[in-house]
């Protein structure tokens, strides 16, 4: 998972950093709308989307598979770990409808514009930053013993 989230961080960086790379910079408008986009992508995909679901939930599953090794959803553990196999109806509905949407989004920020294909990309990466510190601190939390108690959304 960390791999994952590194390599998008790495990819959105490049267009992230384009218009001060180029000398474009961004007006004061636009540094504005980027400081409270960081704020807003922080707050909701850094803190609540990663650091409160996403991350207790891969590490907790992650840990009852390594507990429970079954050969084929540890040969698709980053699937299983996010919840979009081996899970709940509702836990598979929900983690499936999050990709299809952030998969839809990366494809309407392509098409915005510079500066703010940019500005939208530097937000992304503030919380996928969040998430990725919250990631990896929580594993090693986990490896110490102390397992996150979150639901595994395990089918019956």
């Amino acid at each position: 998972m960390a791999l994952l989230l590194t390599q998008a961080i790495v990819r959105l960086s490049i267009v992230a950093v384009d218009p001060f790379v180029t000398g474009r910079g961004l007006t004061p408008f636009e540094t504005g709308v980027c400081l409270v986009w960081v704020l807003v992508s922080l707050h909701s995909e850094g803190y609540r989307g990663f650091q409160k679901a996403f991350v207790p939930r891969t590490v907790a599953r992650a840990f009852h598979l390594a507990s429970a090794p079954r050969p084929l959803l540890v040969a698709f553990a980053p699937a299983f770990c996010m919840g979009l196999i081996h899970a709940r109806r509702r836990r598979l509905v929900t983690s499936w409808s999050i990709v299809t949407l952030i998969v839809l989004a990366v494809i309407l920020v392509r098409r915005l514009p510079v500066p703010w294909r940019s500005i939208v990309d530097i937000g992304v990466v503030a919380g996928l930053l969040w998430g990725i510190v919250s990631l990896v601190t929580t594993f090693v939390r986990a490896f110490r013993g102390n397992v996150p108690s979150y639901p595994l959304d395990l089918p019956d």
